[in-house]
């Protein structure tokens, strides 16, 4: 095993200015923090973590572990999203700071099992600086092996004494967070008869999809594995769009479900929806584009705001705070949005101030080193 920065150049050895990656800019754009780098040759494992702050607590993060098409891809995706995770926690109250972890997953993985050990020797090799979790591509089982190496996870299975799968807790917090935009927006004190468009069929966007269709809400759902969009058109009557389709689609709500960055220059002209309230992290694939909604009149809830629910279940342990926590997800957002109207800034230039607030004024939350 060996640690490595992984930094890739072409074949010729010599990077291409395409290719070039300032790593040093972007950690002090993103206020970083630290990143540590990870090779086994053995198990094929790459993997990064960012971790960004810990002024509140250990970097506390899911574990991403998906395809990337180069290291420089997967460096910047797992370090935005430790920042994401950094605001997200602050903002819940919760007493972590903020980390990822990004898996490079490889084309064949002869033996899953030992690739997330090899993982968990790598976590607890950062001495409890980092805390991973579910994400993208990764399982409740994953972290069961995760733990066999370290104590430094969360969201292991109900057998070890963890909390299990934080997807129903997610898409909770998604639903209070659309029912908080449509309240803002639209005038509704209820969800029965809204549109909305939910990209992605998987753990959080099903459970949204039942979440909201036990309210009456219409649905349509886009996902590349049809067997998840079915399972959702059987269950809730949603109706089953191409996912290349579901930009263009009217409804009042579309639901970002699936990866990131999928507002950007090109899909922005084709919304069709009055507010953006989903769980994927990322969403925006800059900053600049929460103006450009603003200024279409298109709502924009904040990704790492919404989408907290997950992490405030895998940190929670009491059920009467865990209910506290996600239901306020609802009047956070409420506040995000109102002071977006008096000032006229954007809401996810209101939500950054107000996480920054937390993690680098004068609010502070109670430091905890305790967890299960």
């Amino acid at each position: 095993m060996a640690t490595s920065n992984l930094l890739e150049t072409p074949r010729s050895g010599h990077p291409s200015p395409e290719d070039e990656f300032d790593f040093f800019q972007q950690a002090a754009t993103l206020g970083f923090g630290d990143v540590h780098f990870r090779l086994d040759s053995t198990t094929r494992l790459q993997a990064v973590v960012a971790i960004h702050n810990t002024r509140l607590g250990p970097a506390f993060g899911g574990c991403r572990c998906i395809p990337y098409a180069t290291t420089k891809t997967a460096t910047e995706d797992a370090m935005r999203l430790a920042r994401g995770m950094s605001y997200k926690n602050a903002l819940a109250g919760l007493p972590y700071g903020g980390g990822k972890a990004v898996l490079i997953r490889p084309p064949l993985m002869n033996d899953r099992v030992a690739y997330f050990e090899v993982f968990g020797e790598f976590v607890e090799s950062l001495g409890g600086r980092y805390i991973t979790a579910v994400d993208s591509g990764t399982s409740v089982a994953d972290m069961d092996c995760v733990a066999r190496r370290t104590l430094h996870v969360l969201c292991t299975s109900r057998q070890r004494g963890g909390s299990g799968d934080p997807s129903p807790y997610t898409a909770l917090g998604v639903r209070l967070g659309i029912q908080a935009a449509v309240a803002h927006r639209l005038k509704r004190s209820d969800v029965e008869g809204i549109h909305v468009a939910i990209q992605g069929a998987g753990h959080v966007g099903y459970h949204l999809a039942k979440e909201l269709h036990k309210l009456g809400a219409q649905l349509s759902i886009c996902d590349v594995n049809e067997k998840a969009a079915q399972r959702c058109a059987d269950e809730f009557n949603a109706y089953i769009v191409p996912p290349a389709a579901i930009y263009d689609l009217p409804c009042q709500v579309f639901a970002p479900c699936a990866l990131g960055g999928i507002i950007h220059d090109k899909t922005l002209p084709r919304l069709q929806a009055s507010i953006i309230a989903g769980s994927a992290n990322n969403q925006l694939l800059e900053s600049r584009h929460g103006k450009i909604l603003q200024e279409r009149g298109i709502l924009y809830a904040p990704d790492y705001v919404i989408n907290a629910g997950g992490a405030i279940h895998a940190v929670t342990e009491e059920e009467s705070e865990l209910k506290a926590k996600i239901n306020n997800i609802y009047s956070t957002l409420i506040e995000i949005f109102q002071r977006a109207d008096s000032s006229r800034q954007t809401t996810n230039e209101i939500a950054d101030r107000m996480a920054e607030e937390i993690l680098y004024g004068s609010h502070s939350i109670p430091q905890k080193t305790h967890y299960t």
